[in-house]
């Protein structure tokens, strides 16, 4: 690649073109390299583009039935095993059997995806104007999707965004840097390459020779930056939800929905164990907390004909986003292994076609929210 000129300053030349720029709708990140075609077809022009989501929930249930059934029957077989269960008390009393009726409404997966295109755009990394907000939410009457539902889509998909560029992006380091000093702000870089603001600003940093604590260290205290870095800083940071956002209230919503969860169940007469208490108790054991879902039930429960013996409460829309589902799929796993079969309550509902091998898909259907608005 040419080194970068001065002419960045005026602003009138272009970049070097973006060539390996994905479209929110594949789904992939954009990752790795496009392979080279066959039979002289640079371009690749006959290639089928990648199909949104997963696999279709019906074959993934087939290929998944072996492990659905172990799920199973190890949460049926909880209460009889030999060995300790964890989380279990001492001489607790034999279990009860409860059985739940969950109505749900999932998003389909064509509206999420439709949805996909409409909530992010290249360059927008940020908190929505209210003039997108509105224009989203236009696009959405009518829609099997809420305006809420399609805000949370927005922040899984920009996750995966930023984790799947996160290589190609360090790779265009030198050329970030340099049209740095020729004077581009982070903002515009973000804007012409599709990079998070932060993390641009971190590359363009670590390009001159800073180490990561310094750059750890400087965000902390921004006062401690030259006038320009400080400045760059401060756009940078309020460009940028995915990288830096204040997630005290988020944090403080989440934990009202786990005990307006919790509560439900225990309104039902289900005895349960909450996961401060075992967050806690592990901690005292072991040093830390090794495996703590948000409840914990000691009774027998199903849920809509299946065996759930824990379940995690999400505050977001559960998406049929590759990162999104395979963040979640290794945290149930460790579950599984110790209880069997479990569910997922999305405060937010969930996408149709989203599956989960042994976890049973619930929304937040028959919980009482109002303490949540």
């Amino acid at each position: 690649m040419r080194p970068l000129t001065g002419a960045f300053k005026e602003r009138r030349r272009r970049l070097p073109p973006m060539s390996d720029q994905r479209s929110p709708r594949g789904n992939n990140g954009g990752r790795g390299r496009r392979r080279r075609g066959s039979g002289g077809n640079r371009g690749n022009n006959n290639r089928r583009p990648k199909r949104y989501g997963g696999p279709p929930i019906a074959d993934a249930r087939v290929r998944s039935a072996d492990a659905i059934a172990d799920a199973n029957a190890k949460a049926e077989g909880r209460f009889e095993r030999d060995e300790p269960v964890m989380g279990f008390p001492e001489g607790m009393e034999a279990p009860g059997r409860f059985s739940f009726e969950w109505p749900l409404t999932p998003v389909p997966l064509a509206t999420e995806e439709e949805t996909a295109g409409l909530v992010v755009r290249k360059g927008e990394f940020g908190w929505l104007p209210d003039a997108r907000v509105d224009e989203i939410g236009a696009k959405l009457k009518g829609k099997a999707m809420s305006l809420e539902q399609a805000l949370s889509l927005r922040s899984a998909l920009l996750q995966q965004k930023t984790v799947y560029s996160h290589y190609r992006m360090q790779s265009r380091g030198k050329a970030l840097r340099a049209a740095y000093d020729d004077g581009v702000s982070i903002v515009e870089l973000s804007k012409r390459f599709d990079f998070p603001p932060m993390n641009i600003f971190r590359t363009v940093l670590a390009e001159k020779g800073w180490g990561k604590t310094k750059i750890k260290e400087s965000f902390k205290d921004p006062k401690r930056l030259k006038e320009r870095e400080r400045e760059e800083f401060e756009a940078a940071e309020a460009a940028d939800r995915v990288s830096n956002v204040d997630q005290s209230e988020s944090a403080g919503a989440a934990d009202l929905f786990e005990e307006i969860l919790a509560d439900w169940f225990e309104d039902q007469g289900v005895r349960l164990r909450r996961q401060p208490e075992m967050v806690k108790e592990q901690s005292k054991e072991h040093g830390r907390p090794i495996k703590t879902p948000d409840l914990l039930f000691l009774d027998h429960v199903e849920i809509n004909g299946e065996p759930v013996a824990w379940i995690d409460a999400k505050h977001f829309y559960g998406a049929d986003v590759e990162f999104q589902r395979k963040k979640m799929a290794k945290q149930m796993n460790r579950y599984i292994e110790e209880w069997g079969a479990g569910a997922i309550v999305y405060r937010h509902g969930f996408c149709a076609n989203l599956f989960i091998p042994g976890v049973t898909l619930l929304d937040a259907g028959p919980l009482d929210l109002s303490p949540l608005k």
